[in-house]
């Protein structure tokens, strides 16, 4: 979504933390990011599966790191889909939206890296 073409459609969406769910960063991935979910489920269904089924247990905790870094590639994705996208157009619109969408940005951040 540019400014110059979207201008309502940008200030509506800079506005509001939620916006629409047709003008978020990531609806141009949103069948990718839904095949992986897709493979996460399927992973962590294996992770239940091997606990089950009583595997050994680095086995697991194999499994579990490769969960976990799919988990943190999809939301290292969507962070950057947000800040190419949301960010960018509150920033072109300055003031307290910019400042909102900064901040929401940020406290993403520091969840991640937690």
């Amino acid at each position: 979504m540019t400014l110059d073409t979207h201008s309502e459609t940008a200030l509506d969406h800079a506005a509001s933390p939620e916006g629409d769910a047709s003008h978020h960063g990531y609806i141009t991935d949103k069948d990718k990011y839904l095949n992986r979910m897709k493979r996460i489920e399927g992973q962590a269904r294996g992770i239940h599966k091997m606990v089950e089924d009583e595997k050994y247990c680095i086995d697991i905790l194999t499994q579990i790191s490769a969960l976990t870094s799919a988990l943190e590639a999809v939301a290292v994705g969507l962070l950057d889909d947000h800040l190419r996208h949301c960010v960018v157009d509150a920033a072109r619109l300055g003031g307290e939206a910019a400042d909102a969408k900064i901040t929401e940005a940020t406290q993403a951040i520091a969840r991640l890296v937690r």
